[in-house]
């Protein structure tokens, strides 16, 4: 099958064009990068800086930063010149704004070419062909309608697919190829049906996300949702998960989505049971304490916490490492083998000892 789930179980990636982002590279079946947005504003140059490393440390890719005006081109460019991942400019209305920002150094250029005109449309693209670097057409649902213009759930992913698809093509037709393109809703249903329509219809790598989530759990569950449903569709080359006011939060979710569909090894997973009234001792605190011991590996294990006899031993056997409690004390499975028994005020310790030594087999820990 051409996207989706092959018949292993695999995700089968959707074929793109490939552009550079820095040193980053988004489509043509390059792992799915996560990106994030400053909050700082744009003359506050040391809080940008510390938002950004703030966002490498937590594992995004690609960093981007508002700039509203030409005069704001220049603190961007510093920004850029010190980041440690590389700086997307975010520019709205005027292609001046956004030349400026490329002369600065941005390594993107976003823009919603419907407020910058055709004429404006043809200076971005030598600029940016010029300095080697991709431009994003952004769309949100909220910005495609006219003033006063109205349409329901369906026509609104159809006008924002089609109009996207001509300022793509005006790009394309002044020679400018390396787009990247993003249709972004404030609900599921609408970013996952505009995606799949642009999939169906265009080439270019897209930018996936839901926009205006707002913040907390509702936030991370229209995330959850839009992405898991468009990746297993092999959909989506680099991705935002958006939430209000917490930088390094979606840039960890964004980590941790992609680790969810097995997309991402970036450290160890620790499976733990959901406990019930079966489970003795505090689990969820020996869970956050394994976590916390084993931050530092880069290894991709499997490490189990489970808290009873009932799955506990079969989940543990499955993991690179693992305990399962039963009687009163744990049992430490090794690569499936039941090694010893540990008593409960030592398992974390000992649990995240043995995990440093498996990621030795993986070629370190660092």
């Amino acid at each position: 099958m051409q996207n989706g789930l092959n018949e292993d179980l695999e995700v089968t990636r959707r074929g793109t064009r490939a552009v550079r982002v820095g040193g980053v590279i988004v489509g043509g079946g390059a792992q799915v990068s996560v990106q994030t947005m400053n909050r700082s504003n744009c003359d506050d140059v040391e809080g940008n800086l510390r938002e950004l490393v703030l966002a490498a440390k937590a594992g995004c890719d690609i960093g981007r930063m508002a700039v509203p005006n030409v005069k704001a081109a220049s603190f961007f460019g510093k920004v850029a010149a010190a980041s440690p991942i590389p700086l997307v400019a975010d520019v709205h209305f005027d292609w001046r704004t956004a030349l400026a920002a490329i002369n600065e150094g941005a390594a993107k250029v976003r823009v919603n070419p419907g407020n910058m005109g055709r004429d404006g449309l043809a200076r971005l693209s030598d600029a940016a062909g010029a300095a080697g670097i991709p431009v994003r057409i952004g769309v949100n649902s909220g910005s495609v309608l006219a003033p006063g213009e109205t349409a329901d759930d369906k026509a609104r992913v159809d006008v924002m697919v089609r109009r996207t698809l001509e300022w793509a093509g005006i790009l394309s037709n002044f020679g400018f190829r390396d787009i990247v393109l993003s249709f972004k809703a404030h609900n599921v249903r609408e970013t996952v049906l505009a995606n799949r329509l642009a999939a169906e219809r265009c080439p270019y790598p897209l930018h996936v996300g839901v926009t205006a989530a707002g913040r907390g759990g509702l936030a991370l569950a229209k995330s959850a949702a839009a992405l898991g449903s468009l990746l297993l569709d092999g959909i989506g080359d680099t991705l935002r998960v958006g939430f209000t006011g917490d930088l390094e939060g979606e840039a960890r979710a964004g980590v941790e989505i992609l680790r969810a569909l097995e997309l991402r090894a970036a450290g160890p997973e620790v499976i733990a049971c959901p406990t019930c009234g079966r489970t003795r001792g505090d689990l969820a605190g020996l869970v956050a304490k394994v976590e916390e011991l084993t931050a530092h590996i880069r290894a991709p294990l499997r490490i189990a916490v489970m808290g009873c006899e009932v799955n506990g031993p079969g989940e543990a056997r499955a993991a690179d490492i693992g305990v399962a409690s039963s009687g009163g004390v744990f049992r430490l499975f090794r690569r499936g083998v039941v090694e010893r028994r540990l008593a409960p005020e030592n398992a974390a310790e000992i649990l995240a000892a043995e995990a440093e030594k498996l990621a030795l087999d993986y070629g370190g820990d660092e």
